[in-house]
């Protein structure tokens, strides 16, 4: 059996056990502490800290999330950190809702009941939950999904929300090769309706804050359609009153999908407007809701001129994810009102 030790979190007063043979991430989602996270593959800095005392040692991990400078001063990633000795940690994003009062992280028995194409790419898979009969998560949120027949896992996004607890969506990106993407296809290997898949999670930051009241914007591109739509779902069915802007990027109009639910949701709010960003051609998009030529990035830095004062939130492919969070310093968006949940390599496909 691993040794444990005792670790400390500051400046929030937190002490919990951790095991040498489990990440310090781990350790807290397992004790019902959530501390910030994103890629937990120590790529994408959300759970970065400060080594206040003790004694870690890091996995692999991206020299982007944490470079050797930073390593030699102190800063660890905590998805990638295993702990030798009692330590003492400060943390430096984390948000006093959420440390506490996160969803618990469960194993979930799922059903397959549908499998539908939505564009030419990208497939909406849909799970009746089994066991236990309802799954609790936040909108926003994303889960660990079993790769049938391998010990294997791919991350997506929920696109549902609490209002059907027993039923699950995920919009799902196909990518040439992908693992689990593949198996959405037609064929002997593939996943079909009453297959079973095991569900870990719920996982992820980019969550709703209750009690905000800053207008919300949106930024999504490909899959990452889904949380954000989970967030619209939430607000449209909650009647939460604040300002919603939803930027979705796509190449064509043809890539453009779920808009109609959009429109319908947004209808429901008191101040709410779709903007399709097409970044190859937008002469054939529909004249039904507002359409921009160009990057999504670019475009919401030409329309929002005050984006230091929203709350923003987004999904998308790394590349575009990076170029939202560019764009959020550019504007001197404080930490505390970006959210967003960075997938990597192979959690795409």
């Amino acid at each position: 059996m691993a040794d444990t030790h005792h670790i400390k979190f500051e400046p929030v007063d937190i002490e919990m056990e951790v095991g040498e043979d489990e990440t310090i991430l781990d350790a807290a989602f397992r004790q019902g502490v959530h501390l910030m996270h994103g890629c937990r593959e120590g790529r994408c800095s959300a759970c970065k800290s400060f080594m206040l005392d003790g004694d870690v040692q890091m996995d692999d991990y991206s020299t982007f999330a944490c470079n050797e400078a930073e390593e030699a001063e102190g800063y660890v990633l905590l998805c990638r950190s295993y702990a030798y000795s009692d330590c003492e940690i400060e943390l430096l994003n984390f948000d006093e809702e959420e440390l506490l009062g996160g969803a618990p992280i469960q194993d979930v028995r799922t059903r397959v009941t549908a499998i539908e194409p939505m564009t030419k790419d990208i497939v909406s898979l849909r799970l009746d939950v089994v066991k236990p009969e309802t799954f609790e998560f936040k909108p926003g949120q994303y889960v660990d999904l079993s790769v049938p027949g391998t010990d294997q896992t791919r991350s997506f996004s929920i696109a549902t929300t609490q209002s059907t607890p027993d039923k699950l969506e995920f919009l799902i990106k196909k990518y040439p090769g992908g693992l689990f993407a593949g198996m959405l296809e037609d064929g002997p290997t593939g996943i079909s309706p009453g297959d079973e898949i095991m569900v870990n999670g719920p996982y992820g930051s980019c969550t709703l804050r209750t009690g905000h009241v800053l207008p919300i914007i949106c930024i999504g591109g490909g899959a990452g359609m889904a949380p954000l739509l989970s967030l619209l779902r939430h607000v449209s069915e909650t009647g939460l009153n604040r300002p919603v802007r939803f930027y979705y990027g796509a190449r064509t109009a043809a890539d453009l999908f779920r808009i109609d639910e959009i429109l319908a949701l947004g209808e429901k709010l008191d101040d709410f407007e779709f903007i399709a960003c097409l970044s190859e051609s937008a002469s054939d998009a529909p004249e039904s809701f507002r359409v921009e030529e160009g990057n999504v990035t670019d475009i919401v830095n030409d329309a929002e001129q005050d984006l230091a004062r929203t709350e923003v939130y987004f999904c998308g492919p790394p590349p575009m994810v990076d170029a939202a969070l560019a764009l959020a310093e550019q504007h001197s968006v404080p930490r505390d009102q970006i959210f967003y949940d960075k997938f990597t390599s192979p959690a795409f496909d």
